[in-house]
Formats: C-alpha cells, sequence, structure tokens
C-alpha cells in the first residue's frame, strides 16, 4: 500500500486538483454574499480595491498587484510543470497544459483596455509580469523541462507562497473596510482557502514527483 502512493500516477492526480482548485478559488468568491451581484471574486480583486477610499488614502497599505500574483503563479507553475519527465504526463496533456499557461497572464488585462494603457507607469508591472508569464509559456518545451528537479522545486513553492500569503494578508487588511462598504461583517467565501489549498496541493505533487523519480529519467520526447 504504501509503494501504490510512489506511483506517478498520484503526483499527476494532486497536481490536477491544485490546479483546478487554484482556478475554483481565483475566480470564486471572497466576500460572499446571497445576492450574486454583491460577491467578490479573486479576480476583480486587483480592480476593485482601487475604489476602496481607505485603500485610495493610504490609510490601508495595499498594493493592488498582490492579488495578481496568484495568475503569475498559476501560469509559471504550469510552465514549470507541464513538460516534466518526471511526471510522465501523455504528451496531449503536456501540450494542453503548455497551452493553458496563456490565458492566465492574459486575465491580468484591465477592463476596456489598450495598448497605450499597457504602457502607462500604473500598469507597467503587471505588463511586465504578463510578458514574463507569456515567454516562460513558450520556453516550457525547449527550456524549463530541462532545468535541475531542485531548482523547480524550490520555484514552485517559493511561487505557491508568494500568491498565498500577500494576497490573503492583504485581503485580512481590507476586511474592515469591506464591513464598511456593505454595513456589516462580510462573509469571507471559499476563495482564498480553494486556492491557498491548491497552491499546496501542486508543491506537494512536485515534491511527491521529484522524490520518487529514477535518476536517469529522460528528459521527455
Amino acid at each position: 500500500m504504501a509503494r501504490s502512493w510512489r506511483h506517478p500516477l498520484w503526483a499527476t492526480l494532486l497536481l490536477l486538483a491544485g490546479w483546478l482548485l487554484v482556478v475554483a478559488g481565483y475566480w470564486g468568491p471572497w466576500v460572499g454574499a446571497q445576492a450574486t451581484g454583491l460577491r467578490v471574486l479573486g479576480l476583480d480583486l486587483a480592480e476593485y480595491v482601487k475604489f476602496i477610499a481607505e485603500v485610495r488614502s493610504g490609510q490601508i497599505p495595499v498594493v493592488r498587484e498582490v492579488f495578481l500574483l496568484p495568475l503569475m503563479a498559476l501560469s509559471l507553475t504550469l510552465s514549470l510543470l507541464a513538460h516534466r519527465p518526471e511526471l510522465r504526463l501523455p504528451r496531449l496533456l503536456r501540450w494542453l497544459l503548455n497551452i493553458l499557461a496563456i490565458p492566465a497572464p492574459l486575465s491580468m488585462l484591465p477592463p476596456a483596455w489598450t495598448p497605450g494603457l499597457l504602457l502607462q507607469p500604473e500598469f507597467a508591472k503587471q505588463t511586465a509580469t504578463m510578458a514574463g508569464c507569456l515567454l516562460a509559456a513558450l520556453l516550457s518545451y525547449p527550456l524549463l523541462r530541462r532545468l535541475p528537479k531542485t531548482a523547480v522545486l524550490l520555484a514552485v513553492a517559493f511561487l505557491a507562497v508568494a500568491s498565498i500569503v500577500p494576497s490573503v494578508a492583504a485581503f485580512t487588511r481590507l476586511r474592515p473596510a469591506l464591513d464598511a462598504i456593505y454595513g456589516h461583517p462580510i462573509r469571507v467565501g471559499r476563495g482564498p482557502w480553494e486556492m491557498a489549498l491548491g497552491f499546496s496541493l501542486v508543491t506537494l505533487a512536485c515534491l511527491l514527483a521529484f522524490s520518487t523519480s529514477s535518476p536517469d529519467a529522460r528528459q521527455g520526447s
């Protein structure tokens, strides 16, 4: 029974479940409410905070880009792991995951964006992040699959922590302002917990796959 958990299939299932939870959590409600129109999704927070008076005045110190970090981490982990030989993924699934690394950073595009808007100082950081993620997606097969296992594992773990901690901490700091906006203590939605669990599973899957792979594993075809 113990050996069954060392099969690459378990790592693959954990990995896919983790990414699905990340998507469900980030595109899910962070501010829960019975009325759909009153819910705030993780995807919306980077824009939503710009309209909170306490954030605009600096009373609540929140860098809005921290709410884009989960998108960056989702895209980069897809690019880092899609073609890893240790996971022994089917060719079609490898390329599907590689392609899915592209829509995540494109979700950082602001509403009603134009090319000129993306070059303005307000959006410079997220434009650079989008470009980096898209470049990583292009390099997934020719380069990233050849990186050392330790480097990839450390990168995945770092991305998980860097996406969970700053975004959840910033959301926690926003709670008093959100309570005031809604006129009562808000109900935290399922989004933050699903996202955090998802990235944790991705890291665990990476650790499991890399610790059980043979040292002479082929670098993929």
